[in-house]
Parts: structure tokens; C-alpha cells; sequence
């Protein structure tokens, strides 16, 4: 079982909703919590960010990346292109070093640039890493 799972089963459980009823307070498909619930892989980042913010939790926490859970509220996040620019110019990073640095492909970068796609839940993990920084500092949650 994964982390993800393990920590949305918990918090389910201390507020006491079933998956029905949380699908439909964050607006997403049943079938996508109880996917989420088997562990099965990791949710669009939008659907990670409603999550968060539903049980007022990090998102690094349902990622399983720290166990600090307190409940907070997080401002709402920019466009992720608009963050990327924000992350870059504060670590005094280029496009081109992070590419490389990550492994990440340009041609993602640019499309996460131009505000064409989001950076999947497992990019995120790896620009925190390398960054050294939260899941939530790369979605400009913090």
C-alpha cells in the first residue's frame, strides 16, 4: 500500500467520509478516490491540490513525503507557469540546468512554461527534490 493511500484512508477516517462523499465535495469521479484508496498510482496534481486543501493538509503529507500533518490553509496556488518562473528565478536555476540536473524533458518544461500542461505528481516529487524544497513551495501553495 502506498504512503498517498495509507494517509487519505487516514484522514478519511478522522473526518469520517466515504469515498461517494468525498468525490463529490472536491468534484471528481468515485472510481478515481477508490483507485487513489488501492494504491494505485498517483492523482492529477489538481486533484492532489483539492484533496490538500479538502482535509487542510500539505500535499507533501498525502505524498507520503513527511508525517508532519498539521491543518493549515495554503493560499491559492498561481499557474504553474507563472510558479515555474517564480521557482527558477529563486534558486537562480535556468531551464536548461534544471532539464538537465532532472532529467526532465525540454519539450515538458516548455509545455509546463507556456501553461499547456501541469507537471504530473511524480515530476513534483522530483522538482522538490531537487530544489530541496516542499511539493507545496513547487505549487506555490506556500
Amino acid at each position: 500500500m502506498s504512503k498517498l493511500s495509507e494517509n487519505l484512508k487516514c484522514l478519511m477516517n478522522d473526518v469520517g467520509i466515504k469515498s461517494a462523499a468525498l468525490a463529490d465535495a472536491i468534484g471528481i469521479d468515485q472510481s478515481t478516490v477508490l483507485s487513489l484508496l488501492r494504491g494505485e498510482g498517483l492523482p492529477y496534481t489538481d486533484t492532489l491540490v483539492k484533496l490538500a486543501d479538502y482535509f487542510s493538509c500539505s500535499t507533501d503529507y498525502l505524498l507520503g513525503l513527511t508525517d508532519d500533518y498539521s491543518r493549515t490553509q495554503f493560499k491559492q496556488r498561481p499557474p504553474f507557469s507563472q510558479q515555474l518562473t517564480i521557482i527558477l528565478a529563486h534558486f537562480n536555476v535556468t531551464k536548461y540546468r534544471m532539464e538537465k540536473d532532472t532529467g526532465i524533458a525540454e519539450k515538458t518544461v516548455n509545455r509546463w512554461h507556456n501553461g499547456k500542461t501541469q507537471p504530473t505528481c511524480e515530476s513534483l516529487i522530483k522538482l522538490a527534490n531537487y530544489f530541496d524544497c516542499s511539493v507545496d513551495f513547487i505549487l506555490g501553495r506556500v
